[in-house]
């Protein structure tokens, strides 16, 4: 029987080969999960879409995770900032310069080019008050009473939390807030300071107080492309087009664009348009929950995370199923398969896909379906197994009186009679399934999941409704599925065992 590892192994690569054939070249665009990074990813495909075929994979994640998607080549550019490169990309303790920077990244095949014209720098801000309260960071090292609620990449950036608190012996222990809803947090007072980016739209709207970085721990975070270097030679028309973004936007023009997004409630896209072409500009219009429940994608995201499911479930069955009899029939293995197979659920979601990113160089639908089968096996190789075992040995005993063989009395016995306990395993896989899979999102490999993560970084409650209710009633219409499945199969079972005997 070959080995998980081997069957692993042959399905990335069936995945690979499917994902390499593609008819045309598209230019991959990538983002990260925050508003300004989906705002600026939108402005570069409709401007380099004027000269080919462009995709962007929107809101990948954190920097780990969209600069090893670019390293791989599965994307090809992405908005960043110099801060970031120089601190959390290149490790780098004190500033470089624009062509060190360069010089560092070229042995990666990688470069940087088409300065926006803005500078988003990281600072931490307050609530306004009567009595003032602190203005500057060094004032927080007398005020250890105060709740910091950090995202949770600035708690763990070189250039962010570890840095500053040691620059400014800071005593302070934050708690990690995701930055979608720290706005939220911070007005309700549930925390007291947050982390913010200088254009965040809400900093004037909710009239909050930004402190002053009084010993210039930040550095500069002038926007840039970050691209490989082949992208000019392989797509030359879109690259003239994206440099034509050079200098265009400055803070001014990015803040008012992420007001429009995060205070206006336009799309994306629709801010996108507007800068790309401003003769398209239209009133602001704020979706509904039902035109975001069955907005334009919907089907999109429907059939990908279908498919997802679909899939990962095929691939855990037609492996986990025997892999299930062999441990219940192998006494000595069953310890070992079934320790194997718990702790690959142990392993959080999040933390898999980021394993499995460097591992298989590649982001997207490869990395998700490998993860959503390690996910599905638990349930259906210990069902399976436990299903056999609960078969009566007098009915063994049967069999083999009759004169049926080892395979026969699997067939028309043994398996037949499991299948009520196999098929609950194979349910729960699926339903667990749906809802890990708008976790897949997070890499780009689409799904409900896509509306979540942008309902997350917009903290849009109602987006975060368009995405998860699709997924439950997903769920709900799976096990319904499977219900019918099961008396359906059930019944034939016991139609085949009276037969056999």
């Amino acid at each position: 029987m070959p080995s998980l590892k081997s069957l692993l192994l042959v399905l990335g690569l069936l995945l690979s080969c499917v994902q390499a054939h593609a008819a045309d070249p598209v230019l991959q665009v990538g983002s990260k999960r925050f508003t300004e990074s989906y705002v600026l990813g939108e402005i570069i495909t409709r401007t380099a879409a004027t000269a080919g075929t462009v995709r962007h994979q929107q809101g990948l994640g954190n920097t780990a995770i969209v600069f090893n998607a670019l390293k791989a080549g599965s994307i090809d550019l992405y908005p960043e900032y110099l801060g970031t490169i120089n601190s959390e990309i290149l490790k780098h303790d004190t500033p470089s310069t624009l062509e060190q920077l360069r010089a560092e990244l070229a042995p990666l095949g990688l470069g940087i080019g088409v300065p926006l014209g803005f500078d988003n720098t990281y600072a931490l801000a307050m609530r306004g008050t009567p009595d003032g309260g602190p203005a500057t960071l060094a004032e927080l090292a007398a005020l250890p009473q105060l709740r910091l609620g950090l995202s949770h990449e600035f708690l763990g950036r070189v250039d962010g939390w570890p840095g500053l608190a040691q620059q400014y012996r800071l005593p302070q222990r934050p708690t990690g807030l995701d930055h979608g809803i720290a706005y939220e947090a911070l007005m309700a007072k549930q925390v007291d300071v947050i982390d913010i980016y200088s254009t965040d739209a809400k900093i004037g709207k909710l009239g909050l107080r930004v402190l002053k970085d009084n010993n210039h721990f930040f550095p500069g975070y002038e926007a840039v492309l970050l691209y490989r270097l082949d992208l000019p030679q392989r797509f030359p028309a879109a690259w003239a087009a994206i440099g034509t973004l050079e200098g265009r936007i400055d803070n001014t023009r990015m803040i008012a664009m992420n007001a429009a997004v995060e205070i206006d409630g336009q799309s994306f896209a629709a801010v996108a348009t507007q800068f790309v072409t401003p003769a398209t500009t239209a009133p602001a219009v704020r979706n509904g929950f039902m035109n975001k429940l069955f907005g334009e994608d919907f089907w999109r995201l429907t059939r990908q995370h279908v498919v997802l499911v679909a899939v990962a479930i095929l691939g855990a069955s037609l492996i986990g199923i025997p892999l299930g009899v062999l441990a219940a029939f192998v006494r000595p293995l069953r310890q070992a398969v079934m320790a194997l197979v718990g702790v690959l659920q142990t392993i959080p979601a999040l933390a898999l896909l980021a394993m499995l990113i460097p591992l298989l160089g590649r982001i997207g639908t490869t990395p998700a379906l490998i993860a959503l089968f390690l996910y599905a096996l638990l349930p259906i190789v210990r069902n399976t197994c436990t299903g056999v075992l609960q078969v009566p040995a007098g009915l063994r005993m049967a069999a083999l009186a009759l004169g049926l063989s080892r395979r026969d009395r699997l067939l028309h016995i043994d398996l037949p009679l499991a299948l009520p306990v196999i098929l609950a395993g194979l349910k729960t896989a699926a339903v667990m399934s749906v809802g890990t899979a708008t976790i897949a999102a997070f890499i780009g490999a689409g799904g409900y999941g896509e509306r979540i993560a942008i309902g997350l970084a917009l903290n849009d409650n109602v987006m975060l409704l368009a995405g998860a209710i699709p997924a439950a009633a997903l769920a709900l219409l799976t096990q319904a599925v499977f219900d019918l499945l099961e008396r359906v199969l059930v019944r034939d079972s016991g139609r085949v065992i009276d037969l056999s005997l």
